[in-house]
């Protein structure tokens, strides 16, 4: 798949640099700051989700205590 960005001028010389000082293609890490980030966009997406429900009133919350009882694990 192709994508195109528009990305600040002073991001992509820092790009184009680290690029030719590694040898590594400018899309190599553009690819990598994008896997490395796109899992925090995903957490944070689904506790927003989450928030939602549970300020809705569709979802319950526990305690630890009540997790720890409801699984045999209370002291």
């Amino acid at each position: 798949m192709a994508l195109s960005i528009r990305l600040p001028s002073d991001v992509e010389d820092r790009l184009k640099n680290l690029a030719a000082q590694t040898g590594r293609t400018k899309s190599f890490y553009i690819t990598e700051a994008i896997c490395e980030h796109i899992d925090d966009l995903e957490d944070l997406f689904l506790a927003e989700q989450r928030l939602i429900e549970i300020r809705a009133g569709r979802s319950k919350t526990y305690s630890l205590d009540e997790v720890e009882r409801n699984l045999g694990l209370a002291d």
